[in-house]
């Protein structure tokens, strides 16, 4: 079945997504607090639109007769990933006042829907769930990862934005003035890395127990599981760093990239090039 509505709300939302990444930048280069709000309005129809299509989505399952949460699948999970991104900027962008980093956060939102219509083999069709995926563990499972992944997403960004402020910094002898000061953004890496790892370390708990439910065995070195473990680890060390041996500014911006890294090639590369139990995600 085709999901017209709830497809038809994703894009829209998609489309003011690059409108803020626009804004935000616009906003940054010409100081205009107008311009500023209104990008921030801007991101918030999205989300509002975006929650609604979600809604619809979950809707449409049941008048197909499936019923499940719409977390089942590439399309499903990159969508939920956007929002999911969105969401927490939203929260960061509300505590530290730093609207720059939408510049680097708000295209992730935008490419994550984007992708639904860019990678092969991804359809909006709504169809019948297989049998593993047939569990309350669904919903529990996917959203703690991808809140997870979205908090890392957002580290990646701020990390991006980190090397830049710290590279004008080295060649002109002082820090630009358009950008976020490296404490503020070493701050804001880390609060997203402290938000984001919990997330993850519940999505492998809950992936165990799902797995067990479903296969048998609460772990077998899937590669799925083997690169969320691996995943896992990096960001593990980078919060033991942190608090072993005060990792901050660079070094911890080149782990948060690296985590990020890691991220993509358990989210992408694992489903496109390795086969395994988690193959029909």
């Amino acid at each position: 079945m085709e999901s017209g509505t709830s497809q038809t709300l994703f894009n829209f939302s998609m489309a003011l997504y690059l409108f803020a990444s626009l804004g935000y930048l616009i906003s940054a280069t010409s100081r205009n607090r107008t311009v500023s709000r209104l990008t921030t309005g801007i991101v918030g129809v999205g989300l509002v639109i975006h929650s609604v299509g979600l809604i619809y989505r979950w809707i449409e399952t049941h008048r197909t007769g499936y019923g499940y949460v719409p977390l089942s699948n590439m399309y499903e999970s990159l969508i939920f990933f956007s929002w999911a991104i969105v969401a927490l900027y939203l929260i960061l962008e509300f505590k530290y006042r730093q609207k720059i980093i939408g510049i680097f956060v708000m295209p992730f939102a935008f490419l994550a829907i984007a992708l639904t219509s860019i990678i092969p083999g991804i359809n909006a069709k709504i169809t019948p769930l297989v049998p593993a995926l047939q569990s309350n563990w669904l919903a529990i499972h996917v959203i703690t990862c991808f809140l997870g992944y979205a908090s890392f997403a957002v580290s990646f960004g701020i990390s991006i934005l980190f090397l830049i402020q710290e590279g004008v910094g080295r060649q002109s002898g002082a820090p630009s003035k358009w950008l976020p000061s490296e404490a503020i953004l070493d701050e804001i890496n880390y609060k997203s890395i402290v938000i984001g790892f919990p997330m993850l370390t519940l999505g492998i708990v809950t992936g165990a127990a799902w797995a067990n439910y479903a296969w048998g065995t609460y772990w077998s070195w899937d590669p799925k599981e083997t690169w969320s473990l691996i995943t896992w680890f990096v960001y593990a060390a980078f919060l033991h760093a942190r608090f072993t041996r005060n990792w901050r500014g660079r070094r911890a911006a080149f782990l948060s990239i690296l985590g990020f890294v890691f991220v993509l090639f358990t989210y992408f590369g694992v489903n496109y090039l390795i086969s395994g139990l988690h193959s029909y995600a």
